[in-house]
């Protein structure tokens, strides 16, 4: 779904990704890890177009798009919820769900019934503004807008940062519904080990803007994974 080749980006002519390969299979899910500061979220900016690769290739579903604009990725399939989940707090549930469909281009706004089966306390908020939510909604429904426009690859960063136990355990079980489904690739950034393990197919290790260590997460080494990781 995903292909990254040679990876070189970074800000203002400061390198943070070197070299970087990595690919994220139809249906599976990818758990990115690594230290703050290590280059996961200008690999997710760099997916995205936000901010534009020296060099290096991103190719999704086979189709080069790495200096394809940020609207056009999106309208390809490409969903991201960005760390702090940046919804729009002076419109209401209701208009940030319709906002997702806007970002795919649709012709009919109307937003899927599975939404509501998936976060149904979204329902019942419809006409709530979203900055009146509490941490964890608001992250549901950043969530619920990237699926409304039903892309084939779901970005998440951070998604279990500053949320209370009981709404972690709501998204684990919907990232586990997706991947259970097939066809949604998901990339996974998460300082929550125990949380990205238990959902991922595979991991991939990113220290100073470089891959580490990847492979399977049913054949981990919990010792690189600690060493890495610790502070």
């Amino acid at each position: 779904m995903l292909k990254i080749n040679q990876l070189n980006s970074g800000y203002g002519g400061t390198k943070i990704l070197r070299d970087l390969n990595m690919e994220i299979p139809q249906g599976q899910v990818i758990a990115l890890m690594g230290r703050n500061g290590m280059g996961k979220t200008t690999l997710l900016k760099s997916i995205m177009g936000i901010i534009s690769p020296e060099s290096g290739e991103i190719l999704f579903a086979s189709k080069e798009i790495t200096s394809m604009p940020t609207d056009e990725r999106v309208r390809l399939g490409i969903g991201y919820v960005p760390q702090g989940r940046e919804i729009f707090p002076y419109l209401t549930v209701e208009e940030n769900l319709l906002l997702g469909l806007e970002a795919k281009g649709v012709t009919e706004y109307r937003i899927p019934e599975g939404i509501y089966e998936l976060f149904p306390a979204l329902r019942r908020m419809l006409s709530r503004k979203g900055g009146d939510l509490s941490g964890g909604q608001q992250q549901q429904l950043a969530i619920a807008r990237v699926l409304a426009a039903e892309p084939k690859l779901l970005v998440l960063d951070e998604p279990t940062e500053g949320i209370q136990p009981s709404i972690v355990h709501e998204i684990e079980n919907i990232i586990r519904f997706i991947k259970e489904q097939k066809t949604i690739s998901v990339l996974l950034v998460e300082q929550y080990v125990d949380f990205a393990l238990r959902l991922a197919d595979k991991y991939y290790l990113l220290e100073k803007g470089s891959i580490v260590s990847s492979g399977r997460t049913a054949e981990i080494n919990r010792e690189i994974i600690n060493n890495h990781l610790a502070v």
